[in-house]
Order: structure tokens, then C-alpha cells, then sequence
């Protein structure tokens, strides 16, 4: 079981002060999360990809390259890279140049973004959000294992004789998680290749991401790929720590109500009770954490938000360092403890790279 963070990247006002940290204190903020992530033992740190205010996160390999120098065990990904407005060669070539830096430590989550306007700024049709996820990723996974591609498809112009460069990494491409919050359709895509999704429901009741995960799991096992059980499923959550609930809810409530995505709406406790939302103590975070599980099924990463809604910096590292301390290890041993037999581990570049070694020795007509 992997636990991480992921970061959206945006820059809001401390509702509690009136300050708007600038681009340049939010970027280098991200980066200190992320070094907070490895020093207490998280496994993960994801950053979403945006281009509009008030978001900064516009080149997540730039950051995560940045971050792979001055890491040496923390796995590198996204939340999400915008495969519906990114040109599918860059992605290939981006994600493998960053794989080589970071000596295997990449992947990356995939999705379409929820941004419309995003679309026309890169000459794409939100109408077209899923074809584009589809043939966009068809391209893409076919770039990542063959030398030489020939290619024709409707959203891009043909390639004729095309390598990408640099080739991945020991021949292994980057994990892909497909990322959604509401389609099907990225569920489907997601078991058809036998890669991992991942339900980002971090904002609506669980009985929703339930069919979604149940859906992926069925058709991943429709697909060949293994059993329903082994399919790959990853979570998103939220949660704001203190030491003591209503120390918690009493500070986090005004970023809460302000919060540019849920302000003005539902009450914290209404949220808390119809979400993933967490806000109280490690025993509150590690209790309602461990739910998942029986709502989901075993699954292989968690990631947590815990840098939005103007928090300030200094808050965000005393969260993780309660995170660190009191929530991660019980977290780890339950998980463990519980999970069924036959379940697999999230993948990695080693566990990648062995199952590819151990499938080239098998001799032809051979089995296993």
C-alpha cells in the first residue's frame, strides 16, 4: 500500500489574514511539501497540471525534475497530466526524460481536467473530452513500446517512421493511472489496458465511486488482465489534522467556508459527513481512513490533499509531521494486517522491470 499527497497548485487567500501568497512563494512551497513528504516516510507526492488562475502547477515534469534532484526514494507523479490538451508525443517524450532522471522513481496519473476553457487555449473541443482521452492514450502507450511508429488518427496529424526519444527507461514505460471523478468511460479505458485508476472522490458520496471502482474492477477482469481483486485502484482524500478535534475544526473551518471549490455551500460538518473530508485528530484521520477499505475493497495508493484553500505553509508541515508520526504507521500496519491474500502491490519501476524480465525468459510455448 502506497501513501502520498497530491497538490492542485492553486493560490488563494488566507482567509484568516487577507494574504495571497505570490506564484514564486507557491511554487517553492509545493517543493517543500514534497521534501516534507519523503523526511516522514510517505511514499508519494503527485501534482496536479493546470493553466489558468489561480494555479500555478503549468509544467509538472519541470517541478517533479526539480524535485527528483533533490529527492532519493520519494515516487514522482501527477493529479493529473492533461492527456485531452497535451500533445501525446511530448507526454512520451516528457515522462521518459523524466524517468531517466529520477532513475525510475515516475508515474503519472492521466485525465481529461476540469477546466473548460483550457480546451480552445490548445485548439481542442471540450465536446470531444473523452474520443480525445482515448485516442490521445492509444497513441501514447503505443509510443512507449514500439521504436517505430506509424500512426494515423483524427485529432492530430498522421506520423510516419516516428521514435520518440528518449526511449523509456530499461524498456519500461511509467505506470499510468487513469484518473476520474465522474466517466465511466476513463474506468473502461483504465481496465482495458490493464493499467491503474485511480477515483479522485474527494468531493461526492462514496456509493458513487463504489460503482465506479466496482465497474473498472469487472471489466478489468473482462479484459484478461487478472482477477477483479488485482485490478489497480488508487483514492484520493482529504484531511486537515490537529492533535485535538475542535482544535481542528475550529481552524480549519474558515478556509473551509472561504475555500474557492466548496465555500459557500454545504457546512463543514455536512461535507465531513457525505466525504472522504477529514478534519480532526490522527485517531479521527487513521478511523475514518481505514472506511475506504470497506466501502472500495483493498486498493493500493492513497493520496491525500492537504496544501489547499490558502492554508499557509507552517500549517501544511505540522499536518504532515502529525501525519508522519501518529496516522502513517497505524495506517500501514491496518492495511496490512487486513488485506486479503492474492492482492497485489501498486507497481513500480523495479516490480515493472522484473515482470518484464521474468515474461522474456519464458520460452516460446512456454507457460507460467
Amino acid at each position: 500500500m502506497q501513501f502520498g499527497i497530491f497538490t492542485v497548485g492553486d493560490v488563494t487567500t488566507d482567509p484568516t489574514n487577507g494574504r495571497t501568497p505570490t506564484e514564486h512563494e507557491r511554487i517553492k512551497s509545493m517543493v517543500a511539501i514534497a521534501l516534507k513528504a519523503e523526511e516522514i516516510g510517505l511514499d508519494v507526492f503527485a501534482t496536479g497540471e493546470h493553466h489558468n488562475p489561480p494555479f500555478v502547477p503549468s509544467s509538472p515534469t519541470t517541478m517533479l525534475g526539480y524535485i527528483a534532484a533533490r529527492t532519493e526514494r520519494l515516487i514522482l507523479s501527477t493529479s493529473t497530466t492533461l492527456i485531452t490538451t497535451n500533445d501525446p508525443v511530448k507526454i512520451a517524450e516528457d515522462f521518459a526524460m523524466l524517468q531517466h532522471l529520477a532513475d525510475g522513481r515516475v508515474d503519472l496519473m492521466l485525465g481529461r481536467g476540469n477546466t473548460g476553457p483550457v480546451y480552445p487555449w490548445f485548439g481542442q473541443d471540450i465536446r470531444m473530452g473523452i474520443p480525445l482521452a482515448i485516442e490521445n492514450y492509444a497513441l501514447l502507450h503505443e509510443l512507449w513500446r514500439k521504436d517505430v511508429v506509424d500512426w494515423e488518427g483524427r485529432f492530430r496529424t498522421p506520423l510516419q517512421g516516428f521514435t520518440s526519444t528518449p526511449r523509456p527507461l530499461d524498456g519500461v514505460p511509467p505506470f499510468v493511472w487513469h484518473g476520474s471523478i465522474r466517466s465511466p468511460e476513463i474506468a473502461e479505458q483504465a481496465a482495458y489496458y490493464g493499467d491503474g485508476f485511480f477515483a479522485n472522490h474527494i468531493f461526492w458520496p462514496k456509493e458513487h465511486f463504489m460503482r465506479l471502482i466496482d465497474l473498472y474492477r469487472q471489466r478489468y477482469e473482462h479484459h484478461g488482465h487478472g482477477s477483479a481483486q488485482q485490478a489497480i485502484v488508487g483514492l484520493g482524500g482529504q484531511v486537515f489534522l490537529r492533535r485535538n478535534s475542535q482544535d481542528a475544526v475550529r481552524e480549519f473551518r474558515p478556509y473551509f467556508d472561504n475555500a474557492p471549490v466548496y465555500g459557500h455551500g454545504p457546512s463543514l460538518e455536512e461535507f465531513t459527513e457525505q466525504t472522504p473530508l477529514t478534519v480532526g485528530s490522527p485517531q479521527e484521520v487513521i478511523d475514518k481512513t481505514l472506511t475506504f477499505r470497506e466501502h472500495f475493497g483493498d486498493y493500493q495508493r492513497q493520496l491525500f490533499l492537504v496544501d489547499h484553500a490558502g492554508l499557509p505553509l507552517k500549517t501544511v508541515l505540522e499536518q504532515l509531521d502529525l501525519l508522519g508520526e501518529e496516522v502513517l504507521p497505524t495506517l500501514r500496519r491496518e492495511f496490512a494486517a487486513r488485506r486479503a491474500a492474492g492482492v497485489p502491490d501498486a507497481p513500480t519501476h523495479a516490480s515493472l522491470l522484473a515482470r518484464s524480465t521474468d515474461t522474456e525468459q519464458v520460452p516460446t510455448g512456454g507457460t507460467r
